[in-house]
């Protein structure tokens, strides 16, 4: 089984992970040889910080060997194409995680591997995160039913939320200015181009920055069309009486949220953060324990 989407997943899938992230992080210790004598790979054609190194930690807490493989070491895609990456790592690795541009080179490394592929981030989606998201909010607030309201640009990060957060039992609101929306999302999805519409009432308050890699020479363009679209106090008060603010990080203090959101008191942001080294560890249980 690869897990290149949320949607691989299904209801019972994404319940396995999140109980499985709360067994870990409850007690670290739980499956510390489970997958011993395994190796992952970790190919990165983009930066990364918590990706990288949750990744890493999480695979080496369960008894595994990561490699962490650089794009300018593979030449992918241009010395070797995808296909024959795939079926070379395929003799090496029992797992390989990619974070990439292309959400189409995942599916190609994928369709000639036997070992699971993971998406660690593409253009299409962040799943690994949601599964982080997904499990911070269900530390805060009961998920069924859940109001999440997303803020700016409707990207990966806020693809895979909304499918996370549907497959979950809750509701998702997505406030993004006209031509930024996120396209192709199933089921019953609030779109406004109002931050305070879809902000009112809300259990949960995410953003993302407006600017993802890759879109460095639209970012002038993008603080235009988005300066309505900040989450600050102001705009967080709207937001129910316990709600929690994310962020999936890195931020841009000052852009889409205010410096004082990220340390206001139900910000859950760097709990979110750390929910990615146990949320891989669920995943790499799911796939290969």
């Amino acid at each position: 089984m690869n897990f290149l989407t949320v949607s691989d997943l299904g209801e019972v899938g994404l319940q396995r992970l999140l109980d499985l992230g709360a067994k870990v992080k409850a007690d670290p210790g739980l499956y510390r040889t489970a997958l011993a004598g395994k190796s992952i790979g970790l190919f990165f054609m983009k930066q990364s910080l918590r990706t990288w190194v949750s990744c890493d930690i999480a695979a080496i807490q369960l008894g595994m060997h990561p490699i962490s493989i650089r794009n300018e070491q593979t030449g992918f895609g241009t010395r070797e194409t995808p296909e024959d990456v795939g079926q070379v790592l395929d003799r090496y690795l029992d797992a390989l995680g990619m974070r990439v541009f292309d959400h189409a080179d995942l599916v190609r490394t994928a369709s000639v591997m036997r070992a699971p592929v993971i998406n660690l981030l593409s253009d299409l989606e962040h799943p690994c995160q949601a599964i982080a998201d997904v499990m911070t909010i269900a530390e805060n607030v009961p998920l069924g039913g859940v109001n999440v309201a997303f803020v700016g640009d409707g990207n990966n990060v806020c693809r895979s939320l909304a499918l996370a957060v549907q497959s979950s039992g809750g509701r998702m609101r997505i406030a993004s200015p006209s031509g930024y929306e996120p396209h192709g999302l199933p089921g019953e999805v609030l779109m406004t181009s109002d931050p305070r519409e879809a902000v009112a009432g809300a259990d949960v308050v995410y953003t993302d920055v407006w600017a993802s890699m890759g879109q460095e020479d639209e970012a002038e363009l993008r603080r235009r069309h988005f300066a309505r679209f900040r989450v600050d106090e102001d705009l967080f008060a709207l937001a129910g009486d316990d709600a929690i603010f994310l962020h999936c990080l890195p931020a841009h203090r000052g852009e889409e949220v205010s410096e004082s959101m990220l340390e206001h008191p139900r910000s859950r942001v760097f709990d979110q953060a750390e929910n990615r080294l146990h949320s891989f560890k669920a995943i790499l249980l799911h796939l290969l324990g």
